[in-house]
């Protein structure tokens, strides 16, 4: 019998959600994308070792140029064993700043270019904060590619698609998370807060013919992925990959073009900062994220320091 992950590779791509390229070549996607949580995890596989050392030679006590070297290097690894791209993150303490994240998207960049990866290969990920979208829009001007990450809200979604951006994060298992704290109960099937929200800005984004791709993303079981079966792309941990690749039950395509959605829209600046707060878990979600990814950076920062 054909696995859940081979059926589902017949409908959606499938990335992996994680640093570790030998679980990468296990599970076998065609893209891969990592966060500074990934790389900190990376961090701590002996085979890492010597690219830690080797990142940190020749920075003259630069952590956060070593810590880009880092993640380019990660990615260059992983790059050997999936066909596609790979999604590299700009610092999140950057997120509220677009000057900021255009100069470290670029250096990301220049530091592929060095590796010898050209940038049809990358995606530079960045946080779908308003001042994220608006680097994003330039980048994707200049030819570099962008992954909108820790999006959470329909409203991050139209403006991420108005900016023009190549690829969006919708995060369904933090949204799930939200609601089932809030509510105090478990959700099943579509009654997901996180599947409705991703199914939402997908059949808008199809509907209105916008080419921005959506990648569901922090997964927490397989019934999510399974309702979610269809979308663009998913990125999914190794573990939940190697169980969809261990069950060969029937997966039913969920997602595809035709289905209703809402009439297309505009968001201004003022529209996105007031949907957003209006949203509690969005905005919630957004600010939890931002600093998770800052403590992590943090973290991986220090780790270089102690091999300066």
């Amino acid at each position: 019998m054909t696995s859940k992950l081979e059926q589902l590779k017949q409908m959606t791509t499938v990335v992996a959600d994680t640093g570790d390229f030998e679980a990468i070549a296990r599970v076998k996607p065609v893209d891969a994308t990592t966060n500074p949580s990934l790389l900190l995890k990376a961090a701590a596989i002996p085979g890492y070792a010597e690219l830690l050392n080797d990142c940190v030679h020749h920075c003259k006590g630069d952590v956060g140029l070593a810590s880009d070297r880092f993640g380019v290097a990660v990615g260059q690894e992983i790059l050997k064993v999936v066909p596609g791209r790979i999604s590299t993150e700009v610092d999140a303490r950057l997120s509220f700043d677009t000057d900021a994240v255009l100069k470290r998207a670029h250096r990301l960049i220049e530091l592929y270019d060095e590796a010898g990866i050209g940038r049809e290969r990358v995606l530079i990920k960045v946080a779908s904060t308003w001042e994220g979208i608006r680097a994003a829009e330039k980048l994707e001007r200049e030819g570099i590619q962008t992954n909108l990450t820790l999006l959470f809200s329909f409203a991050q979604a139209v403006a991420c698609a108005e900016a023009g951006v190549f690829l969006i994060s919708p995060f369904v298992g933090r949204i799930y998370d939200w609601y089932k704290k809030a509510n105090g109960n478990d959700f099943i099937g579509s009654d997901d807060p996180g599947v409705q929200s991703v199914t939402r800005i997908y059949n808008y984004y199809k509907a209105n013919d916008f080419k921005t791709v959506v990648m569901g993303a922090s997964f927490r079981n397989l019934n999510q992925i399974e309702q979610l079966a269809g979308c663009d792309r998913l990125t999914i941990s190794p573990e939940l990959l190697e169980k969809l690749a261990a069950d060969t039950g029937k997966l039913e395509r969920k997602l595809a073009p035709g289905a209703a959605a809402e009439p297309r829209q505009s968001m201004t600046e003022s529209q996105f900062r007031w949907e957003s707060n209006e949203d509690a878990m969005a905005t919630e979600k957004l600010a939890e994220g931002i600093r998770q990814f800052a403590r992590d950076q943090e973290k991986l920062e220090v780790l270089l320091a102690t091999r300066a």
